[in-house]
């Protein structure tokens, strides 16, 4: 069972006020003689002695308001006088420390200010060696030092052997410069000798290319032409075969046996039906009269409709049997079909594949020529340049 609310009450207290006051209004507004007569004077009443209460309700809240008002303005004064007494005290605080604690001569920047520095101060410069000559004061500059003639005596000698130092360099350079050019001279003649070696086997190596070449190119000629001639024959006898399938085939000849359907003899390809033969229709009309025969004598002699059951039995199972045949002879051809089909491409893949090998080897072969190439137009190069 769930637990009531303070909120869920004030709810139902006010819901439940709502309804009363409704029911009340009702039976106000629904009383015939008060409707008929005149106003609702106990409405009216109501309502005056409603906004009566509601004006005093209004008039106490004011006169609260004003009560704290007064009560906030006073506190507010006390407040202020007090911070005013405080604000007194320490200053009057701060000045008593201040005169006994924070005097001008113990401040850490009283030097900068001290009227009686220049007395204090020692001079600028004592010796080279002093610690306040630094960089930013400007007090000791080179060659204004006070050991200038021993510096000087000092700098000479250092010059001297500087300058000694310098010619045995100079002397040791220029010897490493004829040993380097001595061995550039050793070098650039070897180098001509395996460039001349060079372009004679790429002289030898492009004959051996180009006669290669020339032999691929003459044989690839002579297959293309071969075998073009090849493909113009065999074009040749298929269009004289096509032609006469085409003279002997069926559909000029008008053959009747076209028209014949795969899913039974009864039943013939509307595109391919040329119209019924004499004979057909010979065999229709005698059937009609044999059929109009027996039905006349059905009556009498019932071993002729046995006769005629087992007689369409029979004709029912041949075409039966016929269209089975017909079937199976369609599918043998298909497998017939898919056969030289699979054959003609296991024979054009192998084609395919030894002319893959061909190009893959010219293309190597190609590859390696080319690779030795560079290195003999890098020597052609250089001996080019040094000469």
């Amino acid at each position: 069972m769930a637990l009531a609310q303070p909120r869920d009450l004030e709810q139902y207290l006010a819901l439940g006020k709502r309804r009363h006051n409704e029911l009340c209004r009702q039976k106000r507004i629904f009383n015939a003689r008060n409707r008929i007569i005149g106003g609702d004077a106990e409405a009216w009443d109501v309502q005056v002695h409603d906004q009566k209460i509601k004006e005093a309700t209004e008039k106490a809240r004011h006169e609260t308001f004003a009560a704290e008002m007064r009560q906030n303005d006073k506190i507010t004064c006390i407040l202020e006088g007090r911070e005013r007494r405080d604000k007194r005290s320490l200053c009057k605080a701060i000045n008593d420390f201040q005169q006994h604690f924070q005097r001008p001569e113990t401040r850490r920047e009283f030097d900068l200010s001290d009227p009686l520095a220049l007395r204090k101060d020692l001079p600028a410069r004592q010796s080279d060696n002093d610690i306040r000559n630094t960089v930013s004061g400007m007090q000791r500059f080179m060659g204004e030092d006070l050991n200038f003639c021993e510096r000087k005596k000092f700098q000479e000698e250092q010059n001297r052997e500087w300058s000694l130092q310098q010619q045995r360099e100079w002397e040791k350079a220029r010897a490493h410069q004829r040993c380097a050019e001595d061995l550039y001279l050793k070098t650039r003649l070897q180098f001509d000798e395996r460039a001349k070696h060079l372009q004679n086997l790429e002289s030898a190596t492009r004959k051996a290319v180009c006669t290669a070449v020339k032999e691929f190119n003459k044989s690839q000629a002579t297959e293309s032409l071969e075998r073009k001639i090849r493909e113009k024959k065999q074009e040749q006898e298929d269009n004289l075969a096509e032609i006469s399938n085409l003279l002997r085939g069926d559909l000029l000849s008008e053959n009747p046996h076209q028209a014949a359907s795969s899913f039974g003899p009864h039943r013939v390809v509307p595109d391919r039906w040329k119209g019924m033969t004499q004979e057909q229709l010979e065999q229709i009309r005698l059937v009609q009269k044999q059929q109009v025969q027996e039905k006349l004598v059905v009556v009498s002699h019932l071993s002729s409709l046995q006769r005629l059951q087992e007689e369409e039995r029979q004709g029912d199972m041949d075409w039966d049997r016929r269209s089975i045949q017909t079937a199976r002879a369609a599918l043998l051809r298909e497998r017939w079909q898919q056969r030289q089909q699979r054959d003609l491409r296991r024979a054009l893949d192998c084609s395919n594949l030894g002319l893959a090998k061909e190009q893959r080897a010219q293309k190597k072969y190609m590859e390696e020529v080319c690779t030795n190439q560079p290195t003999e137009d890098y020597f052609t190069q250089f001996n080019t340049q040094s000469r």
